[in-house]
């Protein structure tokens, strides 16, 4: 095929913070490029008012569910993630701190580049794009994280976190900010807290404000509901004719709208979750059968440790603030954040239990058991929601340490295909319990008379929740070590990248979407303009 019978030069399949970064920069190069995302298309306003609207804020398109929030269970994992145009960005808690210098000193790329050095001005521009700048007020939530520093004694380490919000007169509209006036109208944050429910004022620099605003004016094609379901080589087993892309309404029982696109060269930016699940689908279906056998291995948790902390009264306000304002290192490895969901966000009560310590899957529900039997009234007050989001702040805590599991590929046991499951590593496998998160939770709960809560999972079955899962299809040296050059490339295939969250082949050890960004700003720096 000659370039001009394709579709489009470039399909990328994810609209999160690497496929955004891909639409813009391919786009300026010249290439025609299409966007096809699973997820729906939200203008501010109709963002869920609540997590109760659950049509509206979580995603479940098989149950006639089209919102934001995805939640995934695994046996080693539970993994919270984002679906809609914009990915992540539309659900995330907006905060971009460059990753822990670990990161690029992690063995499985160490030696392929100087990553940090390569990194930072790719850094610098995607915290201009996503307009970065430091939280500048004080609250009651980071009150609360200066006395747990106090107590570890690291009160040098609070820091206001780095965050994509426009700190404007509070719900006034004004021009655009931020790109001398071509970018989209916005609007000053309201500090409702809202933010992981989603924006509806229009303060948070979610993708559609900035790379995806710019994507689209540059000519790139923005598809919403279209789930990939199959991607295929064009003559050529390598993939050098082009590809053929094959997409479906997620969750549609009867009507799927099946379509198909070509294109010379594809991006995944699936998010590491559905970047994982599609090549699983691909590789072992037959349509991509040269990606590396490695794919799945090196998957990440950000070695994380997620629970709750439940105030006594109304006293202080831990919701009017943006979701996390804060941040703290109680040592090296670990890094510590209180967030909010605002006032409107009781749903989340139902992802919490009372807390558990350290155990197994055979004590921990005992465990779980006995605080109900010891503290029956204040045990079964966690369980409700109503009013659950005002008085409630999670604690979030992510280590840097060199910890993995793995997606497995495996039958479905209903239907037809491939689905993942994981697997613990053996040598290394991703904790389920982090000690300085219970000792964190516990002081706040002595500190304010509350009540310190675990993720359900994790306090009944010993598995550990997860907001930024990550790895899969990481970088190597070849094919036996990893499944995409350092320049992203897939091994085995011409004109295919991934350039998503699956790339990572470390934990971060914070929130990582801004070094999902920087890389992804790299890998498209890699790519020549259009002849």
């Amino acid at each position: 095929m000659t370039a001009a019978s394709f579709d489009y030069d470039w399909i990328i399949v994810g609209s999160g913070f690497g496929g955004s970064v891909s639409a813009l920069r391919l786009s300026e190069k010249g290439y025609r490029v299409a966007v096809l995302e699973a997820g729906r298309r939200y203008e501010d306003h109709e963002y869920a008012e609540s997590t109760w609207q659950l049509r509206r804020w979580l995603w479940a398109p098989s149950l006639g569910l089209r919102g934001i929030f995805r939640l995934t269970p695994f046996k080693d994992i539970f993994i919270a993630s984002g679906t809609a145009v914009g990915g992540g960005s539309a659900v995330y808690a907006n905060t971009l701190y460059r990753a822990k210098p670990a990161f690029f000193e992690n063995p499985q790329w160490k030696g392929l580049a100087d990553w940090a050095a390569e990194l930072a001005p790719h850094y610098d521009t995607a915290e201009r794009m996503l307009g970065v700048q430091r939280v500048p007020f004080a609250s009651d939530a980071q009150d609360l994280l200066k006395a747990t520093a106090a107590h570890f004694g690291v009160e040098h380490t609070f820091t206001r976190t780095p965050v994509g919000v426009f700190f404007g007169k509070a719900g006034e509209e004004v021009p655009d900010p931020y790109f001398g006036g071509e970018g989209p109208p916005r609007t000053g944050c309201t500090r409702c807290g809202s933010c992981m429910v989603g924006c509806r004022d229009g303060a948070k620099n979610t993708l559609l404000k900035n790379y995806l605003w710019f994507a689209e004016k540059k000519g790139a094609r923005v598809l919403a509901e279209h789930g990939v379901v199959d991607v295929r080589p064009l003559g050529a087993a390598d993939g050098g004719d082009g590809y053929q892309v094959t997409t479906e309404r997620p969750g549609a029982w009867l009507a799927k709208g099946r379509r198909t696109f070509t294109a010379r060269g594809v991006v995944f930016a699936a998010g590491a979750l559905g970047t994982a699940e599609l090549l699983a689908s691909l590789k072992h279906g037959g349509s991509l059968p040269r990606i590396s056998n490695r794919l799945g291995e090196l998957v990440r948790s950000n070695s994380e440790s997620i629970l709750a902390l439940t105030l006594p009264d109304d006293a202080r306000k831990p919701w009017a603030d943006v979701a996390i304002s804060a941040s703290i290192h109680p040592d090296a490895d670990t890094h510590i954040e209180l967030c909010t969901y605002g006032k409107y966000g009781d749903a989340i009560a139902l992802l919490q239990a009372p807390m558990t310590g350290n155990g197994s899957r055979l004590t921990r529900p005992l465990m779980l058991l006995w605080q109900f039997v010891r503290h029956p009234v204040r045990s079964i007050g966690t369980l409700w929601p109503v009013g659950w989001s005002k008085r409630s702040l999670i604690i979030l805590v992510m280590q840097s340490s060199d910890n993995a599991m793995a997606f497995r590929a495996r039958r479905r046991w209903f239907g037809r295909g491939v689905t993942i499951g994981t697997e613990q590593d053996a040598e290394k496998p991703n904790p389920t319990f982090i000690p300085m998160a219970n000792a964190a939770a516990e002081f706040l709960a002595r500190h304010t008379g509350g009540v310190a809560q675990s993720s359900v999972l994790e306090a009944a079955a010993n598995i550990p929740t997860t907001a930024h899962i990550l790895g899969g299809a990481v970088i190597g040296a070849d094919a036996t070590r990893g499944v995409i050059d350092r320049d992203h490339r897939v091994f085995g295939y011409q004109n295919m990248l991934i350039c998503d969250g699956a790339a990572m082949p470390a934990n971060p050890g914070v929130n990582p979407s801004l070094t999902i960004t920087a890389l992804a700003e790299r890998a498209m720096g890699q790519v020549p303009p259009r002849a």
